[in-house]
Parts: structure tokens; C-alpha cells; sequence
């Protein structure tokens, strides 16, 4: 059977679990139904993708249905690089399912989960497959709406409405910049098939403007600087498991947009459209990162690092677009590989925190960190998959995500290869940028696990949670075990996006597989290498021999003593550090230029038996500065109009003949 048709039967298979979810409704057994039917259909779109990508991706296969517009059908296709972002959809969609079969037995609502979850993962699916314009924007939508009904299950909670609205503006914005980009690609002939929008030529005012479009449409998706607002308030409102999809899966489908364009449909880039990639990956990267460290809310947290992580990936893309314009292939080659790995590194450890959040969630009713705390004792198996989840979005060897960022960073320190000096300045800012937003997400996750899950319960219920169900732990563990194994292993990673870099770029990074000892060589071994395997071995060797040394030579006398008050004798788990105290430093530096932070301090005097208070004010700057006033502008407008309703048929009569005298007024003027 060809790889195409399995694939469609996978995404026919859950769109009838959809209809099945609607059919069984308030049924105590639909959970388990739907969501072991989702895990199966994924499990099986999943391996299919990484047997096509790792066996003979040379040869894509196509299918066309004949519906959609009439001279055109609608096309489906599967190459290297569709197969990769299916692997990517499909392993999220199947630890999404099997975390559900636990974690749907809390859902208060099912019914408004259920038939929308298999059709999410079967729009993200039909989004990647699509090879025509029309086919693309029509899942696109579907995509987006059937995202949207999933972050109102919970329309009920405060601001899950708002959260809601916001998504959706945006995403009808997000579509109809897609819509122009793809406008301008079919040209006048109306060619809205990929095969010919590939082999046309397009002048470069075309893609510069298609290449604007895009980061309008896909970077509004994928939560780009400034168009980032509905992501922070979208995915805390999903219910945990949609949460880590959209976070860890439906923004990456929108980069895949992003690449379909910009490094396959357009041709041969110019250099300046690098520039344009590299600053806005920049700035993403630390804004989101700076975002992250301000939250107390462990789920509004994680959707910002979310935003720094995109910005990582965005700024790889720029370097390979910088490095493929100037015909360096082999330095395209490997920006592209370090963006398409954190692409894959990214949806294995957030959905993972995404989990864990869900997991805290269930067991305390709690988002709110200053109000957890000491859950390591309480959740000790949800703590350790946490715990290997924050070690990897820090960057931190030996999981996965060092590996992808160190590859970056190689890249960056090649820059001094290009000829522009528009490059040659811009690529080590991006990389000092990059390199600060690393520093404060090792920062941030230190302050989200430390205040989460130890020291002392600062609340009843921190104090009373119980561990989660096996199900949400397996799917937990699976990811921590894939982000451990991709870092120890990289070289299996690396070789097997070959492909993808042949495809797209004309050329690919040396074989890793050959390198002794599973190390990882980008360029060659006297630039550069890593092994990650070894770099475990040593951590694992000199972690055993200091626990063993500490207890062999150690005094064997027990001593207690009182847990350590921050300086007060008061036991009481208040005098702990906060979400809040523990980001201060970072909010001096940063908070006053970015958030205009400023703090609030109420001392009362002696005698005065009020409590002192300490109250941080916040401002978002691109909220307040660039949506704010369009809403205003927007309800200002829509008052004025709405008085149009109200009219004589005087006036109604004036307006039409006015209306129509300044019609052939213009018309005399324009011949």
C-alpha cells in the first residue's frame, strides 16, 4: 500500500472517531473508546512516517480526490519533509491520546472534548499533507477552528471567553495573510498547485512580499513577536493534554508552513530576507523567555517559553536562508538541521511539562506555583518526569535539547563566512540574544520546579495531592525517555533529517553514524564534536562517586535541624521563596525597560498591626501599545456605524444620493 493512502486512512480513521465521539456523547464510555481510537490511529500514522522517512524518501507519492476546485482537485502529498512534521504531529498525537485515557476521566465537560480532539490531530495531519493552495488553506481553517472550540471546553472559567475571542481574530488574520502569500505565488495564471508554484519564477518584489505574508500568517500561528498575544492566553485555557498539541505540535505545523514557502516554493532566497528571519527569531527567543520568568502561572508559563522557543527556531531558519543564498550548503545544511531537531526537541519536552502541569492540575486544582510547592514528596514520579522535562527545555547536556541549540550556536560561530556585512554584524547579535534567552530558561525552569515541586506545601491542597494515573505517567516517561535518547544519541537524528536537507537545500551534514563512539561532528572532527553518551557516562560516574565518597568518609552521626527559614526563624512555608521573589533580580534588570515593572511597597508604620504588602506591577507594552488601541479604534468605529441603523428614510435617501454623486465624482476624476 503506498505510504500516501496510509496515511489518508489514518486521518479518515480519526475523523470517523470525531463523528463516533458525537455519536456516543455523554456515554461514560466514550473516553476510553475515543481516545484509544486516536492512540491507534496516530501509533500507526507515526510509524508509517518514520519508515517512509527512513527508508526511500527519494520518490514522493501523491493523491488527488476530485473535490475542492473544480480545474484543480485537491492534491495530498508525501515527501521528506511532510513525513518529518508527521512524525512530529503523529508521536504528539499518541501521548496526547494516551495521557487522555487517564487524564479525560477528570474532564468536567467530555462532550466538548472529545469530537474535536481526533479532528485536531486530523487537520494538523491534512495541513501537512496538502500540495495545493486551496487544499493548504482550506485544513488550515479547519485547524484553527476546531482548535478553537477545544480552548472554549472550558468557556465557563474566567477569561477562557476572552481567550477564545483573541485566538480567533488572530487566526482569521493568520489565514488571510496565507491567503495574499498564496495569491501572489499563483500569479495571474491562477496555478494554485505546489508542483507549479515550484517551478515558477518569482520576481524578488514577490517574495519579498510572500515572505512577509508568511511570517504574518505562519508566525502569527506559531507565536512570532509582536503577534504572540493569543498564545499565552490560549493555551492555558485547553484542557492540559490539548494544551501540550497546541504547544508542542499546532506550532510547529505552522512552521512547517513557514518552510513549505519560504525554503521550497520560492526558489533561491536573497540574503535580506535572512535578516528580516534572524532579528524576529532574536527578539522572539528572549521577549518569550522574559515573559516566562515574570509568570506564576505554571500553564502561562510554559506557553511563553513556548514563544522563546519558536524564536530559537525561527533564528536557525534565518541563518540557513542566510547561508543558502550565499551557496554555502553545507552551513544551510546544518542551521537547518538544528532548526528541524529543536522542531522535534521541542515537541517531546513541552507536551512532557504540558503533562506535568496537567498532572499538578488534577491532583491540587492549582496553576498557581505560590500556591504548590513540596509536591516532590506528594508526586514523587511526576516529579522526576518534570524534573527530566526541565533539564531539557534548559538546554542542559545530556538531553536532547543542548544538542539541537549546540548545533545553532556551531552554525553562528560560522558566520564570519559571509560575505555581507549586514550579516557578518546581525548573526552574532542574534547569537548573543540566543545565548541570553538560554541563560534565563535554565533561570526560568529552575524557579517553575523548584517552586512547584519543593520545599514545603504552601497550601492544603499541595499538602493532600496524591500521585495521577498510570496512564499520564506512561505517556510523561515515553517523552522523558525520547528527550534522554535524543540527546545521548543525536547522530541518529541527525543523518535521518538528511533527507529533508537534500530535499530542501541540495545539500546535507556529513554522515554522523560513522563517527566512533556515536559522537557528533557538524563540519568536521578538528572544527568541532560532541557525544552526548559520554557526556551521560561522566555525569552519571562522577554523580556515584561523590554520593559514594560523601557516605564512605562522611561522619556517620545523624544531625536534624530546622529547614532553612530564608533568614527568619518564623517555620511557616510563606517565609519560602515565591514565583515572584525568586524572578525579582531578573525583573530589576529586564522588568523595568520590557514590562515597565515597578513594585509597590506597603509599610506600616510602628504600632500598626496591618500587614506590609509587596504588590508587582506588570504592563505588556505590545498588548497596550498595539492592540489596545486597534480594539479601541475598532469599538469607536463600530459605535458610529451602529447609528446607520437608526436613520430616517430622509436621511437613509440623503446618504444613497450622496454616496452616489461622490461615485461619479471619482469615476470623472480616475478617466
Amino acid at each position: 500500500m503506498p505510504a500516501i493512502v496510509l496515511q489518508m486512512l489514518c486521518v479518515a480513521g480519526l475523523l470517523g472517531s470525531a463523528v463516533l465521539a458525537i455519536v456516543l456523547s455523554r456515554s461514560k464510555i466514550a473516553t476510553p473508546i475515543i481516545y484509544s481510537a486516536t492512540l491507534a490511529a496516530s501509533a500507526i500514522a507515526l510509524i508509517a512516517s518514520i519508515h517512509w522517512l527512513l527508508g526511500d524518501t527519494a520518490n514522493a507519492t501523491d493523491l488527488t480526490f476530485p473535490i475542492g476546485l473544480p480545474w484543480l482537485g485537491a492534491h495530498f502529498r508525501l515527501d521528506a519533509l511532510a513525513s518529518f512534521f508527521l512524525v512530529v504531529v503523529n508521536l504528539g498525537g499518541a501521548t496526547a491520546s494516551l495521557y487522555g485515557l487517564g487524564y479525560g476521566h477528570h474532564e468536567e465537560a467530555p462532550q466538548r472534548v472529545l469530537p474535536f480532539f481526533p479532528a485536531f490531530l486530523a487537520g494538523m495531519n491534512l495541513v501537512v499533507l496538502a500540495d495545493d493552495a486551496f487544499s493548504y488553506l482550506l485544513c488550515w481553517e479547519f485547524m484553527s477552528l476546531v482548535s478553537w472550540a477545544l480552548v472554549m471546553a472550558h468557556h465557563r472559567e474566567a477569561g477562557n471567553a476572552k481567550a477564545g475571542y483573541v485566538y480567533l481574530v488572530m487566526a482569521s488574520f493568520g489565514t488571510l495573510a496565507l491567503l495574499l502569500a498564496f495569491g501572489l505565488l499563483a500569479g495571474p495564471a491562477g496555478d494554485y498547485g505546489f508542483a507549479a508554484i515550484r517551478t515558477a519564477q518569482h520576481t524578488p518584489y514577490v517574495a519579498t512580499l510572500v515572505l512577509i505574508l508568511m511570517l504574518l500568517g505562519a508566525g502569527s500561528k506559531a507565536g512570532l513577536v509582536p503577534l504572540h498575544v493569543w498564545l499565552p492566553l490560549a493555551h492555558p485555557a485547553a484542557p492540559s493534554h490539548v494544551s501540550a498539541l497546541m504547544s508542542g505540535v499546532m506550532t510547529k505545523v505552522a512552521i512547517y508552513g513557514f518552510i513549505r514557502v519560504v525554503f521550497d516554493l520560492l526558489g533561491q532566497p536573497l540574503w535580506p530576507a535572512s535578516v528580516v528571519v534572524l532579528i524576529l527569531g532574536g527578539i522572539t527567543a528572549v521577549m518569550g523567555i522574559l515573559y516566562a520568568m515574570m509568570e506564576n502561572d505554571l500553564k502561562r508559563l510554559l506557553a511563553y517559553s513556548t514563544i522563546e522557543n519558536v524564536g530559537v527556531i525561527f533564528a536557525s531558519l534565518g541563518l540557513a536562508l542566510a547561508f543558502q543564498a550565499n551557496g554555502l550548503k553545507l552551513l544551510a545544511a546544518l542551521a537547518f538541521t538544528a532548526a528541524l531537531f529543536h522542531v522535534l526537541n521541542h515537541s517531546f519536552f513541552k507536551s512532557l511539562l504540558f503533562f506535568g502541569a496537567g498532572a499538578v492540575l488534577t491532583a491540587t486544582g492549582e496553576r498557581d506555583m505560590d500556591k504548590l510547592g513540596g509536591l516532590i514528596h506528594r508526586m514523587p514520579f511526576t516529579s522526576f518526569a518534570v524534573l527530566m522535562g526541565c533539564v531539557a527545555i534548559s538546554a542542559l547536556p545530556p538531553f536532547n535539547g543542548f544538542v539541537s541549540e549546540w548545533l545553532m550556536f556551531q552554525a553562528v560561530l560560522h558566520s564570519p563566512e559571509l560575505p555581507q556585512w549586514a550579516l557578518k554584524v546581525t548573526v552574532p547579535a542574534v547569537g548573543a540574544l540566543l545565548a541570553l534567552a538560554a541563560a534565563l530558561a535554565a533561570a526560568c525552569f529552575v524557579k517553575a520546579y523548584g517552586v512547584t515541586f519543593l520545599g514545603r506545601p504552601r497550601g492544603v491542597a499541595a499538602e493532600t495531592a496524591e500521585e495521577v494515573d498510570r496512564y499520564s505517567l506512561s505517556a510523561m516517561f515515553v517523552l522523558a525517555a525520547l528527550c534522554l535518547l535524543a540527546g545521548i544519541l543525536p547522530g541518529l537524528v541527525i543523518d535521518a533529517l538528511s533527507p529533508i536537507t537534500l530535499q530542501i537545500l541540495g545539500g546535507r551534514m556529513p554522515i554522523q553514524i560513522n563517527e566512533p563512539w556515536l559522537s557528533i561532528a557538524p563540519i568536521a572532527e578538528s572544527r568541532s564534536s560532541y557525544n552526548g553518551l559520554l557526556v551521560m557516562v561522566f555525569i552519571t560516574i562522577s554523580a556515584s562517586s561523590a554520593v559514594v565518597f560523601i557516605h564512605r568518609f562522611a561522619s556517620r552521626a545523624l544531625r536534624r535541624g530546622p529547614a532553612w527559614g530564608c533568614g527568619f526563624s518564623d517555620p511557616t512555608p510563606a517565609a519560602q521563596y515565591s514565583g515572584g521573589s525568586f524572578a525579582q533580580p531578573i525583573r530589576r534588570v529586564f522588568g523595568t525597560l520590557v514590562f515597565h515593572a515597578r513594585d509597590h511597597v506597603e509599610m506600616p508604620t510602628p504600632g500598626d498591626i496591618r500587614p506590609a504588602r509587596l504588590r508587582i506591577e506588570l504592563h505588556d507594552l505590545i498588548w497596550e501599545g498595539m492592540y489596545q488601541p486597534i480594539a479601541g479604534a475598532v469599538g469607536l468605529s463600530s459605535a458610529w456605524l451602529n447609528r446607520l441603523q437608526f436613520l430616517t428614510i430622509r436621511r437613509y435617501l440623503s446618504l444613497v444620493f450622496a454616496t452616489l454623486v461622490a461615485l461619479l465624482l471619482v469615476l470623472a476624476i480616475w478617466s
